[in-house]
């Protein structure tokens, strides 16, 4: 199921979007260039996101790609550049590359933890850093949305690092609110329950699967890439110029229906870009 824009709410805006090349980064591309939005697709994975980019391009987009590695901090100055080079500026930055490999607890390394926390944490911080900086120069304000989860509320014993890293990026996304405000950028975050992408399919949540997915969500469906991307939309747009500092859920209401109960459990996919 794809939503309809209403209108062109982003027309002439400059958006970055990390992990682009597949799930709810791709929808959240193209959901942006339906508002009229020019958009850099920013992923390791330079065949899928260059093929995506050059389908956008086909349709009458202004999208663009960087392959970037966003473990690594060099790379990030980098990405703010090339949005420069190829839309002449940012107005949106969309953080959601991510990755949620699972662990017993007892195996999980010192080094897979900081790998989950430099690309889920530090990432979106560095960017939204470099970004801001570029907004505040162009003096137009901007807004940053960035892809938490609802397991920065839920945990699981095999989702440690990646429970930690989204209850991070909350408190990141309400901290840089205010940081930002004065400047006239806007920070908030979309935390997706379990949505039917490839990597969902990939961990056995669809089909068959989704039973005990389903049971735990009180819509009773899985979510849709493009219902999250409408959200960010949203978001990004001047229909929420009043938003920031905010989290909002786009998960079937599964987590009233769960912390109301006092339990959660998460059943995840070993790697993500959402």
């Amino acid at each position: 199921m794809q939503a309809t824009p209403r209108s062109m709410r982003l027309d002439g805006r400059r958006a970055i979007v990390t992990g682009a090349a597949r799930g709810i980064g791709a929808a959240c591309a193209r959901r942006l260039v339906q508002e009229g939005c020019g958009v850099l697709l920013v992923d390791r994975d330079p065949v899928a996101g260059a093929a995506i980019a050059a389908a956008l391009r086909a349709s009458g987009a202004r999208a663009d790609f960087h392959e970037a590695d966003l473990s690594r901090p060099e790379a990030i100055a980098g990405v703010v550049a090339a949005a420069v080079d190829s839309q002449g500026g940012v107005d949106i930055l969309v953080n959601n590359a991510g990755v949620a490999p699972m662990h017993d607890f007892f195996e999980l390394t010192q080094a897979e933890f900081e790998r989950v926390m430099a690309i889920n944490l530090r990432a979106p911080f560095l960017l939204t850093q470099a970004a801001a900086r570029r907004m505040r120069e162009q003096g137009t304000g901007g807004s940053v949305v960035n892809l938490s989860s609802i397991n920065a509320v839920l945990n699981g014993p095999t989702a440690l690092s990646y429970c930690v890293s989204k209850g991070g990026l909350n408190q990141l996304t309400r901290s840089c609110a205010v940081a930002l405000a004065p400047y006239g950028v806007r920070v908030n975050a979309v935390g997706p329950g379990t949505i039917a992408t490839e990597l969902a399919a990939e961990a056995g949540l669809t089909g068959s699967g989704a039973r005990a997915v389903l049971e735990r969500t009180p819509l009773r469906r899985l979510g849709q890439a493009e219902e999250v991307a409408a959200v960010v939309a949203f978001l990004a747009s001047e229909d929420a110029a009043f938003v920031t500092g905010q989290i909002v859920y786009s998960d079937g209401g599964r987590i009233r229906r769960i912390t109301r109960k006092g339990v959660g459990r998460v059943f995840g996919s070993s790697e993500k870009n959402k």
